[in-house]
């Protein structure tokens, strides 16, 4: 008989395996036992400390604030006990640590214009979630801390001063009565037994109220002060959305470098050789000797040539030194076909807006000049109200499809990644337009803040 397989162990989901909350602690068998309702109880007395601390806080801030407020003294500490929330919600927001081993971001709040703490102040006034956290240090330091104390007392303290009724008996009440909760009076040795078992019983049932109470807790805080669960989405599609940005500039960057070192280190020493070859090539007297150091240095050159278009490929030294216009005006030498260029620019964009641009135009010239069969072509473009905008257009047979392997599917992904748009219109007959836009502002490509920002 073939050995029946063994089956395969389940994955742990209760608490103490990865991740979780109390909510999620709650139905597991090994509640109790678990670290759960002690992180509870932990959660809800700390909670009763620090809203008590606040309520001491804003009492003493509002009060000194009102009383000097006669000599104009307590208007600004007025003013500051407005801001009260923010501290209280972060302190919330690190306690929810407890109960909730997910972080609770802070809701995304506005930068301040300038620096100084005037800009700060006045911007956090106007801030929704200022006075958010403001209603929520009232309602914590008002309502919730006192809540949080009669949750503690009834699941915890009550139940655990039930259970102790025979050590009671057995000391404060000289083996002979023992008062239980201060409300009666329990005079035999059977009976202190059973209120025991029963204060057992409530503080099991108290570790789950506990739970209850820290999670609801937990919840309402972070709706008050915390970034929803849908706002968490949001910034991590934000932080991927950067990360593109950044995945696209090391890129851009990684190519400029290549280039670099081809441009000084491979062409450079291809140039020697050329020249080395030809003037051997001169010196050698006429014979086999000459004709190999001939074709020698005709492929040294060839080689030399294909290397320069190879480096003007990876990233063109006229769209570092120059700017677009400069790089877009050369590749149009370059195009098999007639190109116009009419490209007016206020200055230097962002390298990665320069770079996705001129290889957008490299890409529909070359797909211009091997497919349309056009005669003439034209680039035009500018930056007007914040983008910059650029049509290549040709009059030749139309019917072209960015998703046909024409090359621009990744072009078209990489405008994306800079927030732009690429559009393809290509009918039958002809013309076809090819159009880019991609939000951004003219920069210093020194480095400087001047009247742009630095190219980046």
């Amino acid at each position: 008989m073939r050995p029946r397989p063994r089956p395969r162990p389940r994955p742990r989901t209760g608490p103490g395996t990865g991740p979780g909350t109390v909510w999620q602690a709650l139905p597991a068998r090994g509640y109790l036992l678990s670290p759960w309702p002690w992180r509870a109880l932990a959660y809800l007395a700390t909670g009763a400390v620090a809203g008590a601390a606040t309520l001491v806080g804003i009492v003493a801030a509002v009060a000194t604030g009102g009383v000097l407020a006669v000599i104009l003294v307590g208007l600004p500490l007025l003013v500051l006990t407005a801001l009260v929330g923010i501290p209280v919600a972060r302190l919330e927001r690190h306690r929810l640590r407890l109960i909730d081993r997910a972080p609770a971001p802070a809701r995304p709040v506005r930068q301040p214009p300038a620096t100084g703490p005037w800009p700060w102040l006045t911007t956090r006034l106007r801030e929704r979630a200022t006075w958010r956290e403001l209603g929520h240090a009232l309602l914590f330091a008002l309502v919730l801390w006192p809540l949080d104390a009669l949750v503690v007392a009834f699941a915890l303290a009550a139940p655990l001063h039930l259970a102790v009724t025979p050590l009671l008996m057995a000391t404060a009440g000289g083996g002979e009565e023992a008062k239980v909760l201060k409300q009666w009076t329990v005079t035999t040795w059977p009976v202190a037994s059973g209120v025991a078992v029963l204060g057992l019983l409530l503080l099991a049932l108290g570790g789950y109220a506990l739970g209850l109470a820290a999670g609801a807790r937990a919840e309402l805080t972070r709706v008050l002060v915390g970034a929803p669960r849908e706002d968490d989405q949001e910034a991590r599609v934000v932080e991927l959305t950067r990360s593109r940005v950044r995945l696209v500039d090391a890129f851009e960057a990684e190519r400029r470098r290549i280039e670099r070192d081809l441009h000084d280190g491979a062409q450079q020493r291809l140039v020697a050789l050329t020249m080395a070859l030809g003037l051997a090539r001169l010196d050698a007297p006429p014979g086999p000797l000459a004709d190999q150091l001939a074709k020698a240095h005709g492929e040294a050159g060839k080689a030399l040539e294909e290397l320069r278009e190879l480096i003007h490929g990876i990233h063109p030294k006229v769209l570092a030194d120059y700017g677009l216009p400069a790089a877009v005006a050369d590749a149009a030498d370059r195009s098999a076909v007639p190109v116009d260029v009419t490209l007016e620019l206020p200055g230097r964009l962002p390298q990665a807006v320069e770079a996705a641009a001129y290889f957008v135009v490299c890409e529909a010239l070359a797909n211009i000049g091997r497919h349309s069969g056009a005669t003439r072509a034209a680039v035009t473009g500018g930056h007007r109200d914040g983008r910059l905008v650029l049509r290549v257009r040709d009059d030749g047979r139309g019917g072209a499809d960015a998703a046909a392997g024409s090359g621009l599917t990744g072009l078209a992904d990489r405008v994306s990644v800079l927030d732009g748009r690429l559009s393809l219109s290509s009918p039958p007959g002809g013309p076809t337009l090819l159009s880019v836009e991609i939000p951004c502002e003219p920069c210093d490509p020194r480095g400087h803040r001047e009247r742009t920002e630095p190219c980046a």
